[in-house]
């Protein structure tokens, strides 16, 4: 198991709060579970082993208080895992023993993780004392995570992310019952060394909540493109005018004078400057729309551009994956068509094609992309091992080049 060392550091880390921590770390203690709080007697059981059964899960749980029920959640067209599951005691008194006792438990020589069942699924979704740790030590897993934050608080979650791999991405998260108790983690740990690695602990935002906070960032200089040919200096002074106390106003021309059609305003108030574009931004003057925003560096604007196209391609792969299977042993008879028509019974075929090398001879190999995941995973359980034309056909999820690259380092060490 994975061991974890907080030491005090004195410089303290400013996050995207901008909140420096103040000296003092908690001390590592398991459990902590205030389970009082809690009347329930059903426990949330993930990071299941897909091969672990109804009947493991309840011969595990039994041994700490009477089992009512348990349920490993199944994919329902091909009644694989879906890596968690739910046990149901008696009374409440058994189910913290439980929580207590077996969070972090290997089944299957793989660590479960325990955590109380909330029927409400509002608590899970709000957010609320929810915390974002960052820049942590590769080795540390969600138990070692856990017991450094336990003292701080009951959890109600806590996870490391992780990649296809299992292997850490180096950041987490851990949900409170208390915004006090997550408050208190965020004063004694963030900017605090654990494991020699300086981490950035504070409230976790979403993804919408984040970019608000960036689009809030302090500006005085305003660009105003979409202009008319005939908008000068002066009108652009007149109207941004309005709003505060102007240093300078251009409107772009090239060599011959004539308008680019975009300028900047810089404000002396970088109040003023915000309230501009709240008012100014999408209004027509002329006939025609303007755009009006905080001017940005070229930095600025690449680095823009560059984390909205990684974003529309995480998208992407998020959109797809598990979707797409990868297929070999094909008889060199089978093409495109015959390739689709064979998997079309089990959903929307988005792309289909046998690969062949450049005289055009079938490689035996192909690719066959469903619509959803549960689709390719359906044609995937019935297909795989399928004799076709006297070969029985192999089936798998595909995987990108940098997923097969990893396992097979794995696989070699």
């Amino acid at each position: 198991m994975a061991q974890i060392q907080v030491q005090h550091q004195n410089v303290p880390a400013a996050g995207p709060n901008g909140g420096a921590a103040p000296g003092g770390a908690a001390a590592a203690a398991p459990g902590g579970a205030a389970a009082g709080q809690f009347p329930t007697t059903s426990l949330y059981v993930g990071d299941l082993d897909v091969n672990v059964t109804d009947s493991q899960l309840y011969d595990l749980f039994n041994q700490v208080g009477q089992v009512v029920s348990v349920r490993v959640c199944r994919d329902v067209g091909t009644r694989r895992s879906l890596g968690y599951g739910y046990v149901n005691y008696s009374n409440p008194q058994d189910a913290a023993r439980a929580l207590e006792v077996l969070n972090f438990t290997p089944l299957n020589n793989k660590s479960i993780r325990v955590m109380y069942s909330h029927r409400d699924p509002s608590i899970r979704k709000s957010g609320t004392a929810n915390i974002f740790i960052k820049n942590l030590d590769k080795t540390i897993d969600n138990k070692a995570l856990h017991d450094t934050f336990s003292s701080f608080g009951n959890i109600l979650s806590c996870k490391i992310a992780t990649d296809s791999n299992g292997q850490s991405k180096g950041y987490g998260f851990v949900q409170f019952d208390t915004e006090e108790a997550a408050q208190s983690a965020i004063d004694k740990l963030n900017g605090m060394l654990i494991n020699d690695k300086q981490v950035f602990v504070g409230h976790f935002l979403r993804k919408q909540e984040r970019d608000t906070a960036l689009n809030k960032t302090k500006f005085n200089n305003v660009y105003v493109k979409n202009l008319a040919e005939n908008t000068t200096d002066d009108d652009l002074k007149r109207i941004f005018g309005e709003y505060g106390t102007i240093t300078s106003a251009v409107v772009m021309r090239d060599a011959d004078g004539k308008s680019k059609c975009f300028g900047f305003v810089n404000f002396e108030n970088a109040d003023d400057a915000d309230q501009a574009v709240e008012a100014l931004n999408g209004n027509k003057f002329d006939e025609k729309e303007w755009y009006v925003g905080k001017a940005q560096k070229k930095s600025e604007r690449e680095q823009e551009l560059k984390s909205r196209f990684e974003q529309t391609a995480r998208e992407a792969v998020d959109k797809f994956q598990g979707a797409n299977l990868y297929i070999k042993n094909l008889d060199d008879s089978i093409d495109d068509d015959k390739l689709k028509e064979m998997f079309s019974e089990f959903g929307t075929i988005t792309s289909c094609k046998v690969m062949r090398d450049p005289s055009g001879i079938s490689r035996g190999s192909g690719f066959v992309a469903f619509s959803t995941p549960e689709e390719a995973s359906r044609a995937l359980s019935e297909m795989n091992g399928k004799m076709l034309i006297s070969k029985p056909l192999y089936v798998a999820l595909a995987q990108r080049k940098e997923e097969r690259r990893a396992r097979l380092q794995v696989n070699a060490n």
